[in-house]
């Protein structure tokens, strides 16, 4: 990634084995040929996520950093006057004019408590396919939180990354911290910022293979970041057990896309993506197929919504591949990833104020509270889809089981179901060739 070079070359083997039917990653263990694929759908029980941990009285601790405590409070208080704005704006009437009971102040703790229990979380992806003579859901694992980031947190954060990219292009960041690669070909050429280690995604002229660059220096986590990560953690996103210590911004343009991969493990388990600026579908399965520049076809699509959080552990990691296909507009992810110890880079320095965090202790003893949280976590509205040639959302019956009858129907178009097709790019893209 260092020179243009080399990054294109990187590209090179990587689309390269992709179009194969080959991981990029020489740790993967997604890719089976003749598999079968068989979907299905049901409810969760979600009450594991609810089971409250000890209450911890979270206190300033001397290692956080003064700007990293004040870029929280700064959240708070801009979240407030757009709320207040929203208020005003709502009350369609003279001020002035008319009295009005003042609305309660709710405290710091009693907001984020509020926020907390209104996230949603998904975590009932299923895509059954045989994998090694076994039918196992390759989707295990898998993830997606939303209502994690306000609308004034994604902004800070996306305004935050623009600022990185211009340093970047300025060269005020290490060499290996940001990479722009040329755009020689569609989806080629996605502008990439790496915190906390320097990644490889395949073998590279200098013979390195595919992980992390022990040798290499890039700059540590910027302050908002690690902001970033102590929410997750205390959300109930990220285990406190697996606090991400490196992160990869990928810039994205019309057109850009990432092919078929599994992460390297020289990454721990689970890790998480978050999406900005607009949706897109990222494509899962255990026989991802490149079909041309920036088009796949797989077994499984989900959209990610603005400002959601993925997280992939278990089958959903480390069985099925994941791909995201020619994006239609300009995209934003943030990649939180922690290092096995032994992979660390040899300059590397566990960062303080990311040491000791705890999750938040879930308010359950309030009125409604318990019935909500759970009704919300068991929300299903999140528009996931499969796609093959055997299964999609229109072969779900009223349980949500797979009926293969059903999938085999036609829609009133007389057409197949969009879920059954193959992910295509976007008709708003342009097309480029």
């Amino acid at each position: 990634m260092g020179s243009e070079r080399a990054s294109n070359n990187v590209d090179d083997n990587y689309d390269e084995k992709s179009e194969n039917g080959e991981d990029c990653d020489n740790h993967s263990l997604g890719s089976w040929k003749g598999s079968e694929i068989v979907f299905g759908s049901f409810p969760e029980d979600f009450s594991s996520v609810l089971q409250s941990r000890p209450a911890v009285v979270e206190t300033a601790s001397p290692r956080m950093r003064w700007a990293d405590m004040a870029q929280e409070d700064e959240f708070d208080e801009e979240e407030e006057e757009e709320e207040e704005e929203r208020d005003s704006s709502r009350k369609g009437f003279d001020a002035s004019s008319m009295k009005t009971p003042e609305k309660p102040k709710l405290s710091r703790d009693q907001r984020e408590n509020l926020r907390l229990i209104n996230v949603k979380r998904k975590k009932d992806f299923i895509c059954l396919e045989r994998v090694k003579g076994k039918i196992v859901n390759v989707l295990d694992g898998l993830e997606l939180h939303t209502g994690v980031f306000s609308a004034v947190e994604q902004k800070r954060i996306v305004d935050q990354v623009y600022q990185l990219q211009e340093k970047g292009r300025r060269g005020e960041l290490k060499k290996r911290t940001f990479t722009a690669p040329h755009k020689w070909m569609r989806g080629k050429g996605r502008e990439t910022i790496q915190f906390g280690c320097c990644y490889n995604y395949a073998p590279d002229r200098a013979g390195n293979p595919p992980g992390i660059l022990q040798r290499e220096e890039v700059d540590p986590l910027p302050h908002l970041f690690k902001v970033i990560i102590r929410k997750l953690i205390k959300w109930h996103v990220l285990p406190p057990t697996c606090v991400p210590d490196s992160c990869i911004v990928n810039i994205y343009d019309e057109g850009d896309c990432i092919p078929p991969h599994i992460d390297n493990h020289d990454f721990l388990r689970p890790f998480c993506t978050i999406s900005f600026l607009s949706e897109c579908d990222i494509l899962f399965g255990s026989n991802l197929k490149v079909e041309g520049p920036g088009d796949f076809s797989g077994s499984y699509s989900i959209p990610l919504p603005v400002g959601s959080v993925l997280v992939l552990n278990g089958n959903g990691a480390d069985v099925a591949k994941h791909c995201v296909p020619a994006v239609p507009t300009k995209r934003i992810s943030i990649t939180f990833r922690k290092m096995d110890e032994s992979k660390r880079p040899v300059w590397f320095t566990p960062e303080p104020d990311l040491q000791g965090i705890e999750p938040l202790p879930l308010d359950l003893n309030r009125s409604g509270s318990t019935s909500r949280f759970s009704r919300l976590n068991n929300h299903n509205g999140t528009n996931q889809r499969g796609h093959g040639r055997r299964g999609g959302g229109n072969g779900y019956d009223s349980r949500g089981y797979y009926n293969p009858e059903r999938s085999s129907e036609h829609n009133d178009s007389g057409d197949w179901p969009s879920s059954q097709r193959r992910v295509m790019p976007r008709p708003s893209r342009r097309n480029y060739g």
